[in-house]
């Protein structure tokens, strides 16, 4: 239990903002080309590390890749968390806007988004 606990420390995992999962590397590409979809996260990784977003005992954003989030059309797709949002199209462009407005600005990006479940309307 001792080294889930450094583990978890040495992540900064209760101390993160939002988590993004977004599909990519899939097994059986259905939402967009394999290569589409590693791209993305690519960029991603390397954007929030950039940001300073990713890095560090206090990590802002977590950051997940997905094999499948089951929404097969019109990916990549992503979900925020906690927000709950999800988002279609993320291209590293779109990403970028995700990114800026939304992990760090906090608003939405409407243009994207077709789905919300926010996990904090109990709060």
């Amino acid at each position: 239990m001792n080294d889930l606990r450094a583990c978890a420390e040495s992540l900064g995992l209760e101390k993160i903002e939002r988590h993004i999962f977004l599909c990519a590397d899939q097994t059986e590409p259905k939402c967009c080309a394999k290569e589409a979809g590693l791209e993305s996260w690519e960029f991603l990784k390397r954007r929030l590390k950039e940001l300073g977003l990713a890095t560090g005992t206090e990590p802002e954003v977590f950051r997940t890749k997905a094999n499948c989030l089951r929404v097969c059309i019109r990916g990549p797709v992503a979900v925020v968390y906690p927000e709950g949002v999800w988002y279609h199209s993320c291209t590293p462009e779109v990403l970028e806007r995700i990114i800026q407005e939304h992990l760090i600005g906090g608003q939405v990006v409407r243009e994207f988004s077709f789905a919300e479940n926010d996990l904090r309307r109990g709060d």
